[in-house]
């Protein structure tokens, strides 16, 4: 059972974080994943000029290099060479309070709205860290590539964001692996079913994996892409809160009052976000 000092704790934490606020405490953090697909026409014009190739003849065939030259036969091709076809982001308050939940430029999700609606975000809270998992190695690059494509400004980003120890972002995967010392096998989803006292920290994987993301985008179901994508962002909240735990800026049991939180704050938003529910029910599933 949650310690109840604890439970008080937080509340008063979360109003000290609240005074002289009109309505909830200061964004302090934001949470966000990445999916993306392989832009074809830039492989095409950049890896095969000259040749006679369609977009997806220059995917297939760049796919099929990167296997024969991969260690383990994976075809995932250069972050150089992708697009985001999905972004979530999850604001958090100084109280490590879930405040939304959005993927950007929902129900289109329109790359260049994506990644416009994204830097603008980041410019207007720029006063939020920013928090990730493998961010470092793709996101982050992904977006600042996309934003060099569509000529997005990101001053405060690239001032503030940088430094990759004390910087205004944290890469959880760089930061557990002890900053590329071990490799992090099984990453987010393996985080995320670690259990403590019987419980997992988050979900993990549910029914889609990133090597789908390219069929999916090519059949047309760009909604299922970013439910995806959704629900990695929130698995990557989870296990952000258990890092908080290690450094000392929380207890496991305020953890808990946190995650039990998010669990109503989630339910509350299923009329919203119907997709959601497939989340929260693997959720009671793992927690009960």
């Amino acid at each position: 059972m949650v310690n109840s000092i604890s439970a008080d704790i937080l509340s008063r934490r979360a109003a000290k974080a609240a005074a002289g606020a009109s309505t909830q405490p200061e964004t302090a953090f934001l949470v966000f994943d990445t999916e993306s697909v392989p832009d074809g026409d830039l492989i095409r014009r950049v890896k095969y000029p000259g040749e006679n190739l369609t977009p997806d003849e220059a995917i297939e065939r760049a796919r099929a290099e990167a296997r024969e030259l991969s260690r383990d036969g994976s075809d995932f091709l250069p972050v150089t060479f992708q697009v985001p076809v999905a972004v979530c982001v999850l604001r958090v308050g100084t109280d490590w309070s879930i405040q939304g939940l959005t993927c950007l430029d929902a129900p289109a999700f329109r790359t260049p709205q994506i990644v416009r609606q994204f830097w603008r975000g980041v410019s207007h809270y720029h006063r939020a860290k920013l928090v990730t998992f493998n961010g470092r190695g793709f996101d982050l690059p992904l977006l600042e590539l996309a934003a060099f494509d569509h000529g997005c400004q990101a001053r405060e980003y690239f001032q503030t964001s940088r430094n990759r120890f004390q910087g205004m972002h944290l890469d959880l995967m760089d930061w557990l692996s002890n900053f590329g010392a071990c490799r992090l096998t099984g990453g987010l989803s393996m985080l995320a079913q670690r259990t403590a006292g019987g419980y997992p920290v988050g979900c993990g994987k549910l029914d889609i994996s990133g090597d789908q993301v390219l069929d999916l985008y090519r059949a047309g179901k760009i909604r299922e892409i970013n439910d995806y994508c959704m629900f990695d962002t929130l698995d990557t909240y989870f296990v952000f809160l258990r890092t908080r735990v290690l450094v000392g800026e929380m207890t496991i049991d305020e953890e808990r009052v946190l995650a039990r939180r998010a669990r109503l704050w989630l339910g509350n938003k299923v009329s919203e976000l119907p997709m959601l529910q497939n989340y929260i029910e693997a959720w009671d599933r793992a927690h009960s």
